[in-house]
């Protein structure tokens, strides 16, 4: 799965607006937007902080895995 799917589907989920993921983001709703959409890569600190809000691993986030549990710390 593409992790722009999974972005998407994660945050309407939890009914959350682009813009409030892009204020935890500190981007912009359309520089949020412009992630979700393909224009814009996701930084490697944004994934970061995606996992730790949505409390689901990276591995998951990006696709790799449909297990959304983060490993224990």
């Amino acid at each position: 799965m593409d992790y722009r799917v999974r972005l998407r589907q994660l945050r309407e989920d939890r009914d959350y607006t682009q813009a409030e993921i892009g204020r935890l983001l500190h981007k912009s709703q359309q520089g949020y937007n412009h992630i979700e959409a393909g224009r814009a890569e996701l930084k490697i600190e944004d994934l970061v902080s995606l996992c730790i809000f949505y409390h689901v691993s990276a591995d998951y986030l990006v696709g790799l895995t449909d297990n959304p549990a983060p490993c224990d710390r």
